[in-house]
């Protein structure tokens, strides 16, 4: 009886291994979508560490390797492109680990109008880039603080919110000091959001 326990218990074991190996296999090939959300780790700066959603033109936004493109591309490409991108502001060749999490790709690309929601698009240095779904009648202080806030990279001066207008395509692109808001300056007029506005936290220049 002891012996057939201990064949049970390796068969178990063996299986287990085999389908952590075909997992592993299976994220290494996997090719990243829109939609897909990416946890990244560098192992020598834990604070860039961060899980970011794949935007709809297939970036995303890293500190220090800004927009980076990884639609289409596995990991172990992504992991390539983002050390590259890091790499300069390091003494040694940083350690970057990726993994991806597929999304829900219909309800991301279809992106229907909802009656009581709307879509918004966070990219850059915040907390929570990707997408995130707001009330209708949300204004820009409260999305963002809904995204988490910005990160200590922010160029909280040069605060962008890019809106498409879905008739003509043409957008309009609005520059927002949050420096100053947050300082206790007052909007002209109340920002509200419309549904596929996109805020843009770009990353801060050396001196800033």
């Amino acid at each position: 009886m002891l012996y057939l326990k201990r064949i049970l218990t390796g068969l178990v074991l063996a299986l287990m291994a085999a389908a952590t190996t075909t997992e592993a296999v299976a994220q290494q090939e996997y090719r990243v979508r829109p939609g897909d959300t990416l946890t990244i780790e560098v192992l020598e700066d834990t604070s860039l560490n961060r899980a970011v959603v794949v935007l709809p033109d297939g970036r995303i936004s890293f500190p220090f390797a800004g927009s980076v493109q990884v639609g289409g591309r596995t990991v172990a490409e992504i992991e390539r492109a983002i050390t590259a991108g890091i790499g300069p502001n390091f003494a040694v060749t940083p350690n970057v680990f990726v993994s991806a999490q597929p999304g829900d790709r219909a309800a991301y690309a279809t992106g229907a109008a909802r009656s009581s929601a709307m879509d918004i698009y966070f990219l850059g240095e915040v907390n929570q880039p990707g997408l995130i779904e707001v009330a209708r009648g949300t204004t820009f202080l409260q999305a963002l603080a809904q995204s988490g806030g910005v990160t200590r990279f922010a160029a909280t001066r040069r605060i962008q919110l890019r809106r498409t207008d879905p008739r003509s395509g043409a957008q309009t692109v609005y520059r927002i000091d949050y420096r100053a808001l947050s300082a206790g300056a007052a909007l002209k007029q109340d920002i509200r959001l419309q549904d596929g506005d996109v805020i843009l936290v770009p990353e801060r220049r050396l001196f800033e």
